[in-house]
């Protein structure tokens, strides 16, 4: 294989990974790697979908502005997961990095056939779809939560899932990838509710945060059953 793949942080949960050595390396030399700075946009709506993209590190958001000017998070992208409307002649939002990102993208017309000449990555990518579609359900799904409190606890335990490599166990330490006023966007709260959600949770034993963005979960059980009351 090529460097690029030899030494990739998800290779063994990327789409790609149904396919063989020799097959990811003929794959591979069709791409390119794309780095990122936070607020730099990936694809802009209205944009034709020229490209598509694994995420390898950091993480983006999938946006649109209403009709009244307001970003509106519909989605998130962590490591391992797709980006590219590949079935559709322009994108229809915005894709954005939330933080210092790095990408595999690859030309649409390549990727069409490579999912023409390998079966198994078409339906790799048509379960990554499907999981996807499930994530935005359960951001839509947080927003209705009775409270703050289960709000934040549910999107905590989210994100320390997604900064996970076992779908088994959350990750103990990771970093938030969104602000707090992104939080208040995406959770339908102010940025008030969530500095003093966050507060509590540290307050009663069951976070740490680390600096501005750091978070260590010292109880996930407890976390969990937060997250869970509404359910």
């Amino acid at each position: 294989m090529s460097l690029a793949c030899a030494t990739c942080p998800v290779r063994d949960r990327a789409a790609c990974s149904v396919l063989s050595e020799a097959d990811r390396d003929t794959l591979s030399k069709s791409g390119r790697h794309v780095d990122l700075k936070r607020g730099d946009t990936l694809f802009h709506a209205g944009d034709e979908g020229n490209a598509c993209a694994t995420l390898l590190t950091g993480a983006l958001k999938v946006t649109r502005i209403d009709s009244e000017g307001n970003e509106r998070i519909l989605a998130l992208i962590h490591p391992a997961g797709f980006i590219g409307e590949l079935f559709r002649p322009f994108s229809d939002y915005d894709v954005v990095a939330l933080g210092e990102s790095r990408l595999c993208l690859f030309g649409r017309g390549d990727m069409e056939n490579a999912l023409d000449q390998h079966p198994a990555l078409a339906r790799a990518l048509l379960r990554r779809a499907q999981e996807d579609l499930h994530a935005s359900r359960e951001l839509l799904a947080m927003a209705g939560k009775n409270s703050a409190e289960e709000k934040i606890a549910t999107l905590i335990m989210a994100l320390a899932q997604a900064a996970s490599d076992s779908p088994c166990h959350p990750a103990q330490r990771f970093e938030l990838p969104l602000t707090r006023g992104e939080i208040a966007n995406l959770l339908g709260v102010t940025i008030e509710t969530v500095s003093r959600q966050l507060s509590k949770l540290e307050k009663t034993g069951v976070i740490v945060k680390n600096g501005s963005r750091g978070i260590e979960i010292v109880d996930p059980a407890r976390l969990r059953f937060m997250s869970d009351l509404s359910s």
